[in-house]
Order: structure tokens, then sequence, then C-alpha cells
């Protein structure tokens, strides 16, 4: 669906997918994340996306003026989780705020693997 703002020059629309591209390229450029694991896990296995499905590890839901956003990482081995995951939401939530003038309420992390950063 995306949000939808209207001003004195017009209509924006602000689809979800860009949304979740803004939000999966700026997490991958945190340090510690190896890189945005795909939503559907099988065989118990996270798979890391390439750069041009970054969307495809991040949910947007909208709802009235504020957007949340849920992210599916994996990280490197050896970081702090707790560290990577703090520095995921706030630097998420800023530049898509900055971006899109749009309100973040929540950005949830979802750590999906661990790999050896090489």
């Amino acid at each position: 669906m995306g949000k939808e703002i209207i001003n004195h020059l017009g209509k924006i629309e602000i689809s979800e997918e860009v949304i979740s591209t803004i939000a999966g390229a700026t997490a991958v450029e945190c340090y510690g994340l190896v890189g945005m694991a795909s939503r559907k896990i099988t065989d118990g296995v996270a798979d890391l996306l390439r750069r041009e499905n970054l969307a495809r590890g991040v949910v947007v839901t909208i709802n009235n003026n504020e957007v949340v956003i849920d992210l599916y990482i994996i990280v490197g081995y050896g970081v702090k989780i707790s560290e990577v995951a703090a520095s995921v939401m706030e630097r998420v939530r800023y530049t898509t705020e900055k971006l899109t003038g749009l309100n973040v309420s929540q950005v949830n992390v979802n750590v999906k693997g661990v790999r050896v950063l090489e």
C-alpha cells in the first residue's frame, strides 16, 4: 500500500518497497552486520541475500502515520549482537525518517544467523 503525503504542491506516494530498500541498504552499512537474511528460512539455514535483494530481508508495516520496520539480519562471528542490533535500529530509524519524512515508531531486529568474518 505505502504512504501518501499531501502538501500544497501535490501528492507524494512512498511505497513500502522504497522504505524496505532504504532500511536494507542502511542496515548493511553497519559494522558487524554481514548481510540481510531471507524472511523465509528453510531447513534452518539462513540465506545471505545479495545487494539487489536487500528489501527481501525487510518487512514494512504502515499504521496511520507510523512505520514499523522488521529486519532479518546475519551478524559476524565475535561481535556483540546487542550492540550491532542497537546500532542497526538507531541508524535505520534515523535514515528512514530523514529520507522519507515519515515517523518510524519501531525498528525490530531479528538475528537469523552468524557468519565467520574473513
